[in-house]
């Protein structure tokens, strides 16, 4: 089974609510995006409009990959964005910031591709499931996204005081998965790390000139250098570390709850998670009314389960609560007890009719829709509902995935230089459907030439010499010997030679 091969394939609309005043100095709007995270999408607003960090604020994070509507709040500023991948609604004003408190639910519309018949089965008795015994509210692996870079938990660095790693693996470790200049400027950062001064010969540099000036200022001061990072994004470094040992411990919790044929795991960039196919009454009585902690070094505990899990999975993450402070930035960075619900029921579940999947021949495709909480993940809903044949992709299918787009790129990047080509020009333009400059066999495929039947070759003796050829003369060759066969003139003529002759 396949998600989000197309951005339609993933929608996703907010449904949210804010006080409406008609002078307040924040102007709300509808943000509709794809192929952009949250992040991306508000660097892009803040640069293009130069507002000053922490200006755009939000409800929560969407997915990168899909087609996403979701509010924003610029402080005392009007913008206007209309891009094909990213369009601002103005919907009116308000007299302070959004948060998660604006979000009443989110409704998701979901293709599932590359299915075989068989799966409609087995389908309808996972969406019975569900409806009966909710999903286990998990965060799904987008929110690891620092793992499947390769950056690690960089609130682990923050923890043990390792200022010069957390900055390293944030903005000097490039992935092997990022095609885009960002990984560029991270590998330069890589090459160059402490040569602050070196410059940049990469765009993508500018969302970094804040830490560059830092480090330039004081050059070995990595946590004053760190701190210049958007507060709104080192916290999320943090709740990522904190989302890690909710999944855990919950998966913990539920070990201790239900008995172990009534669970089955599945696979996720973190690791494994546990679901519940079956529960007593009982059990899931208590589910349904459970919450669980996201550690911080005040949290406390009621349910004795609760405590046992928690102490688990921090041991083997080797830590206690009291170690979850940044002792140096105690005001800046610092983790927050929430509670939150153990399940999420989804609403509105609709499976739609089996149809043909136009993207990949022979299989079929199935609609799903639903509606769940703020902060559930709808990928969680879709990996229950297909468990059966659901897995993660590995490192090398997701490379795989993006030759196609890079090549696409690639290619457009080549039209466009084709189309600013002045018409007289004498460089050839590369034929339709290959890219210039570039192998077809890089991206998988096989070359024209490559499906060419090869003629005979001739025996090396019989195949004449090829005539040497002279290197090509560049301008300045071709001046020195105009100005040879002059001074040769005039010598066979009687002048006199010049002037550096005589010297000589």
């Amino acid at each position: 089974m396949r998600i989000k091969q197309k951005p339609e394939d993933f929608s996703v609309k907010e449904s949210y609510r804010f006080d409406e005043v008609p002078d307040g100095r924040f102007r709300v709007y509808l943000m509709d995006k794809q192929k952009l995270s949250t992040f991306d999408a508000v660097d892009r607003l803040r640069t293009a409009f130069g507002l000053r960090p922490g200006s755009i604020s939000f409800c929560g994070l969407k997915d990168k990959q899909g087609r996403t509507e979701q509010l924003i709040a610029v402080d005392g500023s009007d913008v206007d964005m209309q891009e094909p991948n990213l369009r601002l609604k103005y919907l009116g004003r308000t007299n302070k910031a959004l948060s998660a408190a604006n979000i009443t639910s989110n409704r998701f519309a979901v293709t599932v591709r590359a299915l075989e018949e068989s799966v409609l089965g087995s389908l309808n008795v996972a969406a019975a499931e569900v409806n009966r015994l909710g999903v286990v509210n998990y965060f799904d692996s987008q929110r690891f996204g620092s793992l499947k870079h390769g950056q690690g938990f960089i609130a682990k660095d923050l923890i043990r005081g390792d200022f010069e790693a957390a900055l390293k693996n944030y903005f000097a470790k490039p992935s092997e998965l990022d095609r885009s200049e960002d990984a560029k400027v991270k590998q330069f950062w890589k090459e160059n790390w402490g040569r602050w001064d070196a410059r940049v010969p990469f765009e993508g540099s500018k969302k970094y000139h804040r830490i560059l000036r830092s480090l330039r200022d004081h050059p070995t001061d990595y946590l004053r250098a760190f701190l210049q990072i958007d507060a709104d994004y080192r916290a999320m470094l943090l709740f990522t570390y904190q989302s890690y040992l909710w999944n855990e411990g919950v998966r913990r919790y539920l070990q201790l709850l239900l008995p172990r044929e009534h669970l089955f795991p599945l696979r996720y960039q973190a690791g494994t998670l546990l679901f519940h196919r079956d529960a007593s009454p009982e059990v899931l009585r208590t589910l349904r009314e459970a919450t669980f902690p996201l550690l911080a070094p005040d949290s406390t505990f009621k349910d004795p389960k609760v405590e046992e899990a928690v102490q688990w999975t921090l041991g083997r993450e080797k830590i206690a609560l009291k170690d979850l402070v940044i002792e140096e930035a105690r005001r800046m960075m610092y983790f927050k007890h929430e509670e939150r619900p153990v399940l999420a029921f989804p609403h509105k579940l609709v499976l739609g009719r089996p149809q043909a999947d136009e993207l990949n021949r022979g299989s079929i495709k199935v609609n799903v829709a639903f509606t769940l909480p703020p902060g559930a993940y709808a990928t969680l809903v879709v990996k229950r509902l297909f468990h059966f044949s659901w897995r993660e992709d590995t490192p090398e299918e997701i490379r795989a995935a993006q030759r196609p787009r890079l090549a696409e790129t690639l290619q457009q990047e080549a039209g466009a230089a084709a189309a600013r080509r002045p018409s007289g020009s004498s460089e050839r333009a590369a034929p339709a459907g290959r890219l210039q400059g570039t192998s077809e066999r890089a991206f998988g495929g096989r070359s024209r030439a490559a499906e060419r039947p090869l003629a005979p070759r001739e025996p090396a003796a019989a195949r004449p010499a090829p005539e040497p050829r002279e290197p090509p003369v560049g301008f300045r060759e071709r001046q020195r010997q105009k100005k040879d066969a002059k001074v040769r003139a005039r010598a066979e003529m009687g002048d006199k030679a010049p002037k550096s002759q005589k010297k000589k």
